[in-house]
C-alpha cells in the first residue's frame, strides 16, 4: 500500500510560535484554508481509498475540503494524535530555548520525556503501529495496491518517516515536514520505500502509476521550500510541534 502523510495546514499556532500540543480550539489560519482546499486539485489525479486522521481540529479542517470532494467518511485515529507535550503545551517557544529538556528534544529524541506528556519514543511506536495496521486492513480489504492519505503533525510524521528510513529516532529532527507538506511511503511484505518527502507541490499524478519496485527505487526525493513560516523543525527557535 502507499500511504500519503499529510501535515495540516498552517496553523494559528504555527504563525504565533507557540508549541500548540492538544490544545483544544487550534485552527487553521487564513493560509492554511487555502492549503486546504488546495489539496483537491493537488490528489486530483490519484484514487484515494481512504482518509485517517488524527482527531485534532486542525487535521479535521485540513481534510474537510478533500473529504466532500471525494464522498469519504474519514477514519479517526487516536494514535495519530499530536505529541503530548505536558506542561510545555502552550509555551512560547523562545521561552522553551531556556529549558534543559530542549537539547535532549533536539539531540537524543529517543530519551526524551515531555513533563506531564509521553516521550517522544512512544509516539514513534504508537504512530508507527497505526499506520502500519491500517497499511494491512486497506491491503486485505482491497486486496491491491491502493493509496490511502494519514493527516497527522509534524513531529508524528518526522517519527514515521525515521522509522521508514531506517534511521534512529535520535536523527528526526534532520527531516522537515513543512504544514501542508506531503510525504509518502510505499509499504511492501519486505520493507518500505519513501517516494517522497516535505513535498508542498502539486503534481502527484506520478503516485498513480506503476506500483513501486521490489528494489531501492530511484526516484527524487524531492522538498518544498522554506518560508517564514514554514515547519518550526527547521528553526533554531523552533524544533518541534506542530
Amino acid at each position: 500500500m502507499t500511504v500519503i502523510l499529510l501535515r495540516h495546514g498552517r496553523s494559528t499556532a504555527n504563525t504565533s510560535h507557540v508549541l500548540a500540543g492538544r490544545t483544544p480550539g487550534v485552527e487553521l489560519d487564513e493560509v492554511g484554508n487555502i492549503q486546504a482546499k488546495n489539496l483537491v486539485t493537488r490528489l486530483s489525479g490519484l484514487e484515494i481509498a481512504e482518509i485517517v486522521r488524527s482527531p485534532l481540529l486542525r487535521c479535521r479542517q485540513t481534510v474537510e475540503p478533500l473529504v466532500q470532494d471525494r464522498g469519504l467518511t474519514p477514519v479517526v485515529e487516536d494514535r495519530l494524535a499530536e505529541v503530548d507535550y505536558g506542561d510545555w503545551t502552550g509555551r512560547a517557544l523562545k521561552d522553551l530555548l531556556e529549558e534543559p529538556l530542549w537539547k535532549v528534544v533536539q539531540q537524543h529524541a529517543s530519551a526524551a520525556v515531555f513533563p506531564g506528556g509521553e516521550g517522544l519514543a512512544e509516539v514513534q511506536q504508537r504512530a508507527v503501529a497505526a499506520i502500519r495496521e491500517h497499511d494491512r486492513r486497506l491491503a486485505a480489504a482491497h486486496g491491491k495496491d491502493v493509496v490511502w492519505v494519514a493527516c497527522t503533525h509534524g513531529d508524528v510524521i518526522k517519527s514515521i518517516l525515521a522509522d521508514a528510513l531506517a534511521t534512529h529516532l535520535d536523527g528526526f529532527q534532520r527531516i522537515v515536514a513543512e504544514p501542508a507538506s506531503i510525504s509518502v511511503i510505499r509499504y511492501t511484505d519486505t520493507r518500505p520505500f519513501v517516494l517522497r518527502v516535505n513535498d508542498t507541490g502539486s503534481d502527484l499524478s506520478g503516485l498513480a502509476g506503476p506500483a513501486a519496485p521490489k528494489s531501492v527505487p530511484g526516484g527524487e526525493v524531492p522538498g518544498g521550500a522554506q518560508d517564514e513560516d514554514s515547519d518550526p523543525a527547521e528553526k533554531p527557535a523552533e524544533k518541534t510541534g506542530g
